[in-house]
């Protein structure tokens, strides 16, 4: 599977990753002299596993360059505002005049289309406006995002990625591609249906912070610890419950049968909370060894590879820093962590060779500024 990634930030890129990882070949459309800026050097990681061709896609024949290398490709992407890609000349029919079986990947925050699609906005603003953000619970009350995660990465990149893998599927019954619309507010939506679930069946108040796992829940929370570390706690099921209250020393004032009963939360969360603050993370982690009551250490990112029960090292690479390994995995094969990225345009040259370029052609787009060679 070969795929084209026209250059972006953020969520495009972490769909590119994921479908490296897992063996695709993905040629990325850089701009060139983006080496140094900011956005390039905070997505690093989500770079990996690519080569890298620099391309000046406002000279005509950097958009030629694009299009001759969609003709062999199964899909391509982009993360442009809506109608950018057209102005490039590198829109859905340009691309699919030279390739009708290719699958055409847009990612946006609100879409190709509808009220808010020329509008600007980040992961805070489509969570927002998904019903998302309104449960997510931070210092004084206030909506607060889980970093950039729900909506960049789980509601688009990896919406993106699915996308795509159907997509292509569906080209090669058909001998047809088509255009994938994918957008993160749907995509944020789309993981709010266990939350619509809950509330339709009348597990879910409005009342933010009342809930299982808004915070509300006394065994769906975390608690600091004497040395201002975290313990984590997720002790929903009763057999759970019972190990974790039995652990704490706490089974006498909290009875399991009453784990459930909401008026007696804020007395449980604030035992808890006594409770947890006597000892340091590291005794705590002791106590819980071997009871499986849902109970684990709060973990900084730059810590994993020296993390709880060894799911340090079969999640992250030691490369000097931890590093995400590629997941999901597959019986009878490893996949190894794809080369680092190293530079834009590094590829250039080789890329243009394989694409029918001769060697003249090459040192005049060089010369031309059209492509970089790193």
């Amino acid at each position: 599977m070969r795929l084209i990634e026209l250059g972006g930030i953020g969520p495009g890129p972490f769909a590119g990753m994921m479908l490296a990882d897992l063996g695709a070949e993905v040629v990325r459309i850089d701009r060139p002299g983006t080496d140094g800026s900011m956005d390039m050097r905070s997505h690093e990681v989500l770079l990996r596993g690519r080569r890298s061709l620099a391309v000046d896609l406002k000279q005509p024949a950097g958009v030629e360059i694009v299009l001759r290398l969609c003709a062999s490709a199964d899909a391509v992407f982009e993360g442009f505002r809506p109608g950018v890609a057209e102005r490039l000349g590198l829109g859905p029919d340009d691309v699919r005049a030279q390739n009708p079986r290719v699958v055409y990947g847009r990612m946006t925050g609100w879409g190709q289309d509808g009220p808010m699609s020329e509008r600007a906005g980040h992961d805070i603003n489509y969570l927002a406006v998904a019903g998302a953000l309104h449960p997510l619970i931070g210092p004084d009350n206030a909506p607060t995002p889980p970093l950039n995660m729900l909506g960049d990465f789980g509601g688009g990149g990896m919406l993106l990625a699915v996308g795509l893998l159907a997509g292509v599927l569906e080209a090669r019954a058909t001998g047809v591609g088509r255009v994938v619309d994918a957008a993160i507010v749907d995509g944020v939506a789309l993981q709010t249906g266990m939350l619509h679930s809950m509330r339709n069946n009348g597990d879910w108040s409005g009342r933010r912070g009342a809930n299982l796992f808004d915070g509300g829940s006394p065994f769906y929370a975390s608690y600091v610890t004497s040395d201002g570390g975290w313990m984590a706690v997720g002790a929903v099921e009763p057999k759970f419950y019972e190990r974790l209250v039995r652990t704490l020393g706490l089974k006498d004032e909290l009875p399991v049968a009453e784990q459930w009963a909401t008026e007696r939360w804020g007395r449980a969360a604030a035992l808890f909370r006594e409770r947890f603050v006597t000892r340091t993370q590291a005794e705590w982690v002791e106590a819980f060894e071997g009871v499986d009551a849902c109970v684990t250490p709060v973990i900084a990112p730059w810590d994993v590879l020296d993390g709880h029960g060894g799911i340090g090292a079969r999640s992250y690479e030691d490369r000097g820093f931890p590093e995400p390994r590629p997941a999901p995995r597959f019986d009878g094969s490893v996949l190894p962590t794809p080369p680092p990225h190293e530079s834009v345009g590094r590829d250039t040259r080789s890329l243009l060779e394989e694409a029918g370029y001769g060697a003249g052609e090459i040192e005049r787009l060089l010369d031309s500024g059209a492509v970089v060679q790193a």
